[in-house]
């Protein structure tokens, strides 16, 4: 396990792990912060390539559609590469906007890192 970077206020923490970049996310992410989090996200895709994605959303209580539209396309670079991402620790609201847009069956949602680690 390694740390990759420093902390950011919308990415507190991020590593890796084994084939896993593990990020840590922070905050509601919305028009006005998805840009960053697109930003930071794809820029360390780009730099450790990893096979799983794991985005631990425990701070998140609150993502509109441009939020859903960064992890999609962070899903499709992973899937480019043959990996696949997943979210864990979701907050109620965010679950369910992830339900209603039927996301839930292209992410891999878990309950916890522990689990996500263990797929």
């Amino acid at each position: 396990m390694s740390d990759v970077r420093t902390a950011t206020a919308l990415v507190p923490a991020a590593r890796t792990e084994g084939d896993a970049l593990v990020m840590a996310v922070r905050g509601e992410i919305d028009l006005h912060n998805s840009p960053e989090l697109r930003t930071e996200l794809l820029d360390l895709l780009a730099k450790y390539s990893p096979k799983r994605l794991v985005l631990n959303l425990r701070e998140v209580p609150y993502m509109d559609s441009s939020a859903i539209a960064v992890l999609v396309e962070a899903l499709q670079k992973v899937r480019k590469a043959g990996g696949k991402v997943l979210l864990t620790d979701l907050q109620p609201r965010v679950k369910s906007l992830l339900d209603i847009a039927r996301l839930g069956s292209i992410f891999v949602l878990c309950t916890d890192e522990a689990e996500a680690m263990g797929k």
